[in-house]
């Protein structure tokens, strides 16, 4: 039998409001569908508690045929020590929940520092086969070294991975144990027809404002090096401070620049594709200097080209190495005018298919999966 470990919930359960990450959300369902469409069963343990202050009934879900989802009961989130009795009773359910995995059962786990102490004891005490979904380090986005060795121990205790780059591989499967690679969600959006008809060259920023990654202001700030002919559109979310900041600064950029900067707010679901789709050129402006870029997956980059976008990066060896690196345009220095010439070298009227790349690298990880799996 095969479980899933993972902070995971519906999206048509909003009324109970449980703590999930969108991005991680995306991948896990994406990679539920390709297990499910190659035959598997299984079971979806999720960790995931209320914000609500209100308690909450554990309950079961039918996700697919033969795909079961297992909800913990919560204790809502009224006050502190309700928040750290949540947490405590939660984990010690799922510590329970794999004490009765046996040695032939596999249990997959999407990395989280919240339960990886009691997945280590439950692999040592049951021995089953541990798959690890790692999609970074915590402790080095977190600039906490302790944490990062924490993390790559535990690591070790894996029997094989599923990884978003070759170079976390190489950093963490220093035994070289089975993995696949999958740099994000493989899922081409059909052509929704509704480019800007406006003359000009439209690129979007889509992601974080965290000025600790720098993407919303590195993006924002090429428009003082663009002219007429460009617009750049930020989309996103970030905190009241972070938007305000982001606000100003194009503020005095349109004062600097007859390139068009906007701040379009924070968009999802069809909204997001259909804005997405209307642009020519994705931008996934970031810290090159961070720690976290040696080894995490800008999951931007996909999401550009599944939308069939072309990709304006900075350039960091996780991409240059990856599955799509050929495609993307490249620039060197984290300044304006480095951006702003990446951007015009974009050729939006040349023979480029991103939406075929995708729909590649979905059958060729849906195949490895599969294989990992038996």
């Amino acid at each position: 039998m095969i479980r899933y470990l993972a902070f995971y919930d519906t999206r048509d359960n909003q009324a109970e409001n449980r703590n999930i990450i969108l991005s991680a959300t995306n991948k896990l369902q994406y990679i539920f569908e390709c297990m499910q469409k190659s035959g598997m069963r299984f079971d979806v343990l999720s960790a995931s508690g209320t914000r609500n202050k209100k308690p909450i009934c554990g309950k079961k879900v039918t996700l697919y045929d033969g795909v079961r989802l297992h909800l913990p009961m919560s204790l809502g989130a009224s006050c502190a020590p309700i928040r750290v009795l949540d947490r405590f009773q939660i984990k010690a359910g799922l510590f329970l929940k794999l004490l009765k995995l046996k040695k032939t059962d596999t249990l997959i786990v999407y990395h989280s520092l919240f339960y990886m102490q009691a997945v280590a004891l439950a692999k040592k005490l049951r021995g089953f086969r541990l798959i690890l979904e790692a999609e970074e380090i915590y402790g080095d986005v977190m600039g906490d070294s302790s944490v990062s060795a924490q993390e790559i121990a535990f690591f070790k205790t894996a029997d094989a991975y599923i990884f978003p780059t070759q170079l976390l591989n190489e950093n963490v499967n220093t035994e070289n144990k089975p993995h696949v690679c999958i740099h994000g969600t493989y899922k081409v959006e059909e052509d929704r027809k509704c480019k800007f008809r406006d003359g000009k060259i439209h690129a979007v920023y889509a992601g974080t404002f965290d000025p600790r990654k720098g993407g919303g202001i590195a993006a924002a700030a090429a428009a003082a090096e663009l002219d007429f002919n460009y617009h750049i559109h930020i989309i996103g979310f970030g905190t009241a401070e972070e938007k305000k900041n982001l606000q100003d600064s194009i503020t005095e950029l349109s004062k600097m620049s007859t390139c068009t900067v906007s701040y379009d707010g924070l968009l999802s679901g069809e909204e997001y594709i259909r804005y997405i789709q209307s642009c020519d050129i994705g931008l996934s402006t970031q810290n090159p200097d961070a720690d976290f870029n040696a080894t995490s997956f800008p999951s931007k980059v996909l999401s550009y080209m599944a939308n069939g976008l072309r990709v304006v990066s900075v350039r960091i060896p996780v991409l240059e190495r990856s599955a799509v690196g050929d495609m993307l345009y490249y620039y060197d220095e984290n300044t304006p005018a480095a951006v702003a010439e990446a951007i015009r070298r974009v050729d939006v009227n040349d023979s480029y298919d991103s939406r075929r790349v995708i729909t590649e690298l979905d059958r060729r990880f849906t195949t490895e999966l599969q294989e990992l799996l038996k």
